[in-house]
């Protein structure tokens, strides 16, 4: 059967939607085991996300903008994710639970994995209108690169104070906006040159949760030992990011 090109829309941007479940592989290892490794997933997603910005987002969104409304914007995501942060913090410690909560910084990056599995998905739709053999590499490379964040978002999430089990399922539910994406760019593919402002302020909360909140985190476990495994999964997390824009051309 010959798929059409809005039936391999929403084929590849549901296969990079079941993505969002790959957080069900903790359920086959002990609870103590997952506590030991969860802050070496937390590392590896601050450096998936650092190269998700610096290598993807950015970079794409100066070669569609300029890199002075580029830096504009990215600075403009900086701080509405600051803001947001605060006002999530004020809401808790209003309701009087400060203490043993999920951690705002939970919200902040599944709003920005929102916007990028939209603009993922927006990506996915704009290859295959293009063409067929286009949009299966364009998908392969989406689906490649995300890996790496799903596994480092899922550890940021439970760490943040998320039971393993609401943690997936708000991984797969954020992870599936890129179906929207897909059929937004298929139904409205001129709204794309709008949609391309969401690059820098998505790279723009990824770069605030990273170095204000996930790398504080990081760096609060003692030991040297500890200290310098973290610091090579930082190192992994942002050659995997890397490594997936030099095969994406």
């Amino acid at each position: 059967m010959i798929l059409s090109t809005l039936q391999w829309i929403l084929l590849m941007t549901i296969i990079d939607g079941l993505l969002g479940l790959i957080g069900i592989f903790s359920f086959f290892i002990s609870k103590n085991y997952l506590n030991k490794i969860i802050l070496v997933l937390v590392s590896f997603a601050a450096g998936a996300l650092l190269g998700g910005a610096l290598f993807h987002l950015i970079p794409e969104a100066i070669q569609k903008l300029s890199w002075v409304i580029t830096i504009i914007l990215t600075m403009a995501g900086f701080c509405i994710f600051f803001l947001m942060e605060k006002l999530l913090h004020w809401h808790y410690c209003k309701s009087g639970h400060c203490e043993n909560h999920e951690h705002p910084y939970v919200y902040l990056l599944l709003t920005g994995s929102a916007i990028h599995n939209f603009i993922d998905g927006l990506l996915i739709a704009s290859s295959f209108i293009i063409s067929i053999p286009l949009g299966i590499i364009t998908s392969i490379l989406i689906i490649v690169h995300e890996i790496p964040h799903e596994i480092g978002n899922f550890g940021v999430l439970v760490h943040g104070g998320m039971k393993r089990g609401k943690a997936i399922l708000a991984d797969f539910l954020i992870q599936l906006t890129a179906i929207i994406g897909g059929v937004t760019g298929y139904y409205f593919l001129n709204l794309n040159q709008y949609v391309t402002i969401l690059l820098p302020l998505a790279a723009g909360g990824f770069l605030y949760l990273v170095f204000f909140d996930l790398i504080p985190e990081i760096f609060e476990e003692k030991g040297k030992r500890k200290t310098i495994i973290n610091i090579i999964f930082i190192i992994l997390g942002l050659l995997l990011l890397l490594s997936a824009k030099y095969f994406a051309g």
